[in-house]
């Protein structure tokens, strides 16, 4: 399992209304989608799986990411799936956007997760990143300027 954290240099601010790292999980599950691959966003809530919903519907006509909510959509599911728990279709890629690694973490091939600049959610991110590494995972980091 690869794992990617970028980490984001400024301070969270909001891109387009929403918290800056929701835009970069937007543009990486576009990048995905584009490379035919199928895209799991774990959330932590509803509410923030409505966030990243609304925010992949604002994307221009000539990028738009086919996406659904978790239980909604066709029955395989969408290329790109937003939820809180596991996913029923076989997928690749997880995007996580939760504040912890889920019990599945291990049916991704690929995962891309979070720093934000904030210094409660570094703090929660290193956890992350910590729990990766015990779980064996080949980890980089990446830095980005927004």
């Amino acid at each position: 399992m690869n794992a990617v954290f970028y980490v984001l240099k400024q301070l969270n601010e909001p891109v387009n209304s929403i918290p800056a790292h929701f835009d970069l999980a937007a543009r990486l599950a576009a990048d995905c989608y584009r490379q035919g691959k199928k895209v799991f966003i774990l959330v932590d809530n509803q509410e923030d799986a409505h966030v990243i919903d609304e925010h992949l519907w604002q994307f221009e006509v000539d990028s738009f990411v086919p996406h659904n909510l978790q239980g909604e959509g066709p029955q395989a599911g969408s290329p790109v799936e937003i939820g809180e728990s596991a996913p029923v279709a076989n997928r690749k890629v997880i995007i996580n956007l939760a504040k912890t690694v889920p019990d599945f973490i291990r049916r991704f091939s690929e995962v891309y997760d979070f720093v934000p600049a904030d210094e409660q959610l570094k703090g929660v991110a290193r956890e992350r990143y910590k729990v990766m590494r015990q779980l064996g995972a080949h980890l980089s980091t990446q830095e980005i300027e927004i």
